[in-house]
């Protein structure tokens, strides 16, 4: 049987319903049909009693006492107890003043014990029903009870966690109950969970996000399990008509569930697809694994649908897709800002010529970023010949990381460097310097020493908030004084630097550094220059290179947090 696709959502439901009509429209006739019986005579066809109109609370033989038109409290309402096979008990309520089910007295009981430790119903007549199961309160199961007769629907099938205290022992058993309101009374009835597996059903259902319905397309029962009211968020004892379910459709996938209903209303399984579902908002996608019941005319009586949530997995999907998404940017962002840093690398920290060597100058260098992704940082040195004979030696930290950091710094460095060209002094240098970082509108600082080393081997420098050189002379090492020094670069506006000076020995070790060699967290930062100045003294004998190649190799100074720089001169 095909079924033309529908474009629209009452289209969809136009279709269901055209074929559920169809479908009691030939049962009834069929029940019409006399059947032939011994000897000729007709009989009366089965189907004759099948009702095919949807089930009311007033029609479901779940929800109706057989003895319900007997008075309440008459014992022989209840003659149809002993029937039963499960324990049952018929139930008459006890209001409270505000006329709120407060508890319920036992009217009937049968002979049925659910469990051993359990007293059988028929032993309790007369007994509130908190006295004869008091654990029925807080398993929840007094409340169910009083929903019953408040709404007048049905408690079918619920899994009550029963736990008791008898004779000093705690007892527990799951049981399934099931109740129904008689009149003014409920008949409830229970038995334990027959195994595992119906405990483990459940259990399996939430943990793999699945769930099942049944939709009988004769009487117009549906029937869902916990999982699928889980799903779609719904009361179990409430559950949708498949009208309902094409209501929560997404537009786009009206085509496939149309495609999958028709498919499955024609007979044909199973059907499988991917439908996405709006429930209270909230965008689910499902697996649907679909089945038809056929009945006796071989055309499909009812519908069982298998249901699972992809949900949870494809938010997943969608986190991992967004994740990799910012992590390929971040990861060209990344390359970018190497190539940019590996560019401003080679042309700001210098490569020493011969130039210095023929001055009398050793020099020897090491720069390392925080980052080890990072080419190059906010710290930076110079040391050139200039042309009036001095060499200009200098060391700085602009602060903070990443391209903004080496920005600072290369401007910083480059504006030295020009300044430096004018033959003014250290301090004037650095007074110069202290204005061009005010005048950033970033609002940021930076430290900086610097200084001239004369052909007389004398030392003038300026230090504006950065550690003291240190000086290495015959095996000991000592910071440079610091009584000259002046406040951060950038921290006030119009600062005169002054000039020190210091003379220089042959055989004299200068040593250089950026805070990222001494400071650590929580550490007082002379415990860093004292352990800095311990190594620089340990490498005396060494080559500034050998030396600059120690200290960074030293797990106690290598481990900083911070950019780190060190340059070594010696005068030889």
């Amino acid at each position: 049987m095909s079924f033309p696709l529908p474009d629209t959502v009452d289209a969809l439901k136009g279709m269901i319903g055209r074929e559920v009509a169809s479908l009691r429209a030939a049962v009834r006739r069929t029940a019409e049909r006399p059947i032939a019986g011994p000897g000729g005579t007709e009989m009366a066809s089965p189907l004759q009693s099948l009702s095919v109109l949807p089930a009311t609370a007033e029609t479901d033989g779940a929800s109706r006492c057989l003895c319900s038109s007997h008075a309440p409290g008459d014992s022989g309402a209840c003659s149809l107890l002993p029937a039963i096979p499960a324990s049952a008990v018929l139930l008459e309520p006890v209001w409270d003043e505000a006329g709120a089910v407060l508890d319920f007295r036992i009217v009937a009981g049968n002979r049925v014990r659910s469990v051993e430790w359990l007293e059988a119903p028929h032993r309790q007549v007369g007994q509130r029903f908190l006295e004869a199961r008091p654990g029925a309160a807080h398993s929840g199961l007094l409340a169910a009870l009083a929903e019953v007769v408040d709404t007048g629907r049905p408690l079918d099938g619920r899994v009550v966690d029963y736990t008791e205290q008898r004779l000093g022992r705690i007892h527990r058993a799951p049981l399934l109950y099931t109740a129904a309101r008689c009149g003014l009374q409920v008949l409830a009835t229970w038995r334990p969970v027959q195994s595992q597996a119906e405990l483990l059903t459940i259990d399996a259902q939430y943990l793999a996000s699945m769930g099942w319905g049944n939709w009988d397309l004769l009487s117009g029962k549906v029937t869902w399990s916990e999982g699928l009211s889980r799903i779609f968020h719904a009361d179990v004892r409430m559950p949708w008509s498949l009208e309902q379910l094409c209501d929560a459709l997404l537009a786009d996938d009206l085509t496939a569930f149309s495609e999958f209903l028709a498919s499955v209303l024609a007979g044909e399984e199973p059907a499988w697809t991917r439908i996405r579902f709006l429930v209270l908002g909230e965008l689910r996608t499902l697996d649907l694994l679909g089945r038809p019941v056929a009945g006796t005319d071989g055309r499909p009586w009812a519908v069982n649908l298998v249901a699972r949530d992809l949900t949870p997995q494809i938010r997943s999907r969608r986190r991992l897709a967004e994740t990799e998404r910012e992590s390929d940017r971040l990861r060209r962002q990344t390359e970018a800002e190497r190539r940019v840093a590996d560019a401003l690398r080679e042309a700001i920290l210098p490569t020493h010529s011969e130039a210095l060597a023929a001055v009398g100058l050793t020099v020897a260098a090491s720069y390392r970023p925080a980052e080890p992704d990072a080419a190059v940082g906010g710290d930076w040195y110079k040391c050139r010949l200039l042309p009036d004979g001095r060499v200009l030696v200098a060391i700085g930290d602009a602060s903070g990381h990443g391209l903004d950091a080496v920005a600072r710094m290369a401007q910083q460095r480059h504006a030295l460097a020009g300044l430096a060209q004018t033959g003014a002094s250290a301090g004037e240098i650095t007074t110069w310097l202290n204005e061009l970082v005010c005048s950033d509108p970033a609002g940021q600082t930076a430290t900086v020493v610097a200084g001239h080393i004369g052909e007389d081997k004398l030392l003038r420098w300026a230090d504006a908030g950065h550690p003291a050189p240190l000086l290495l002379r015959d095996g000991a090492v000592e910071p440079m004084g610091t009584e000259q020094r002046g406040p951060l670069l950038g921290a006030l506006p119009g600062y005169a630097y002054e000039t020190s000076s210091a003379p220089l020995l042959p055989g004299d070790l200068l040593v250089l550094y950026t805070d990222g060699m001494v400071e650590r967290r929580d550490e007082d930062v002379t415990v860093g220059i004292d352990r800095l100045a311990n190594a620089v003294a340990d490498s005396s004998t060494l080559e500034p290179q050998q030396l600059i190649d120690t200290l960074v190799a030293d797990p106690e100074l290598a481990g900083h947090e911070d950019d780190a720089c060190v340059l070594a001169i010696r005068v030889d």
